[in-house]
């Protein structure tokens, strides 16, 4: 099988030196990579800008911006049978980041911000026979929002987080996770390691995929 993850930050520059991010560290979308190539899959690894060390065995993409991030995402669309968005993407950027660095003594600064392009909306439309899984982080309302995204998004699969509990935030190796399905399953895992976390998702996919086509893998990929 032929995976796209997505994982990691984006950053919307302001200025040559200052830019809006978030808190992701990448570590959930790299462990999904790396339990994708243990189970013999072929692998593109979409990146933000993250501090760990890729998978040798995948191919490594790297972004920094959303647009970045969607313009590849789109690229390997039609390659790959299945997408796992883990990546945070930035849901908004400066509508007009400078050329230089802005200096303090101009005052306060006040920044228009604008909508960056929806990555999951994009692949809807290409999607196909493709199976693809998105990750809702959220504070609160946390099977509301996610049952909302996967129905708004087409998805077949979400992984849904509270942030704010315990092991199951940012820049940690733990996580906490429901799984919920395009066919109503939903399964509460318990607090466990992200690489565990990954290989539940990588079996997941495997048995959507299996059923999809009578026991065999499902493949609608093309050659890259």
């Amino acid at each position: 099988m032929k995976m796209v993850v997505t994982a990691g930050p984006t950053r919307e520059p302001i200025d040559p030196v200052r830019f809006i991010s978030n808190r992701s560290s990448g570590k959930m979308g790299y462990a999904v990579a790396r339990a994708a190539l243990r189970h013999g899959h072929d692998v593109v690894l979409i990146s933000g800008p993250v501090c760990i060390a890729p998978p040798e065995d995948a191919k490594v993409v790297r972004v920094e911006t959303a647009i970045q991030m969607m313009n590849a995402v789109m690229e390997h669309l039609q390659w790959c049978d299945a997408l796992v968005m883990a990546a945070a993407v930035a849901d908004w950027r400066p509508a007009q980041a400078v050329s230089s660095k802005i200096k303090k003594r101009a005052g306060d600064l006040v920044l228009k911000l604008e909508r960056n392009p929806d990555i999951l909306a994009a692949v809807r439309g290409g999607k196909g026979g493709r199976t693809v899984v998105g990750f809702a982080a959220e504070t609160h309302n946390l099977l509301r929002e996610a049952k909302r995204k996967l129905e708004l998004k087409g998805l077949d699969l979400v992984v849904a987080n509270n942030v704010l509990e315990s092991g199951s935030g940012f820049d940690v190796d733990t996580n906490k996770v429901t799984l919920i399905d395009a066919c109503g399953e939903i399964v509460d895992l318990p607090l466990m390691t992200k690489d565990d976390v990954a290989e539940r998702i990588v079996e997941w996919i495997e048995r959507r995929r299996r059923i999809s086509r009578g026991g065999k893998f499902a493949g609608s990929g093309t050659s890259p």
